[in-house]
């Protein structure tokens, strides 16, 4: 069954939606602006076990495809990691939306997720979109740094040969986030480029000026 694009809007209307590249402040903005206004947060990364445990290999084989250890799944090259990543991201989406269609029913919610132009044009408008941005270079060691990916810190660690694991890392983020990073820039949608000449609480107040929270 296929929804089509208006109805699927009209069943996001209670959604905001706060996206972009890795490391551009999607999770910072978002948990910020739940705890001022009270509105639930729902982050596709944490719910992405509950969305496994759901899929089908049949349905969703990236999401179900398994990795005996870091060296395998560092070990594959630049091509098959970025499809695995943009396939797995595309699988999930469909759990994500009707979460989403149930969990705004009555309530607003702020969404942390990765979505593409594409994507935003079918399930929002530029008015309930945000997208938080930073140039997609050597990202591994910031991902590593943050509490929030502990698990993945530990896992890419634990390769045979980590400063291998983390090239083929950065590699792959930087061919998935390059075009999409300059497509974000030149699109109609709102974006905010990450600076750290500019403290949390104002970023927070630029982004919640222009979903219309404040």
């Amino acid at each position: 069954m296929i929804f089509q694009d208006n109805i699927i809007k009209e069943y996001l209307k209670n959604v905001y939606f706060i996206t972009g590249t890795p490391c551009g402040g999607k999770t910072t903005v978002s948990r910020e602006l739940g705890k001022k206004y009270g509105i639930k947060v729902y982050d596709i990364d944490e719910m992405f076990p509950v969305h496994q445990e759901k899929s089908d290999a049949k349905y969703q084989p990236a999401m179900n495809k398994c990795f005996k250890d870091a060296d395998e799944f560092f070990g594959r090259s630049v091509e098959e990691y970025r499809n695995w990543l943009i396939q797995n991201t595309r699988e999930q989406l469909d759990f994500v939306l009707l979460d989403l269609m149930r969990l705004s029913k009555d309530e607003k919610i702020l969404c942390d997720c990765h979505l593409t132009i594409e994507q935003a044009d079918m399930i929002s408008n530029p008015s309930r979109v945000v997208f938080m941005i930073k140039e997609p270079v050597e990202l591994v060691d910031e991902y590593c740094d943050r509490k929030d990916h502990q698990d993945f810190s530990e896992f890419i660690h634990s390769a045979t040969d980590y400063e291998k694991a983390k090239e083929t890392c950065n590699k792959t983020l930087y061919s998935l986030n390059r075009e999409y990073y300059a497509q974000i820039r030149n699109s109609n949608y709102f974006w905010l480029e990450r600076s750290f000449k500019r403290s949390v609480e104002e970023t927070v107040g630029i982004v919640e000026k222009h979903l219309n929270l404040c």
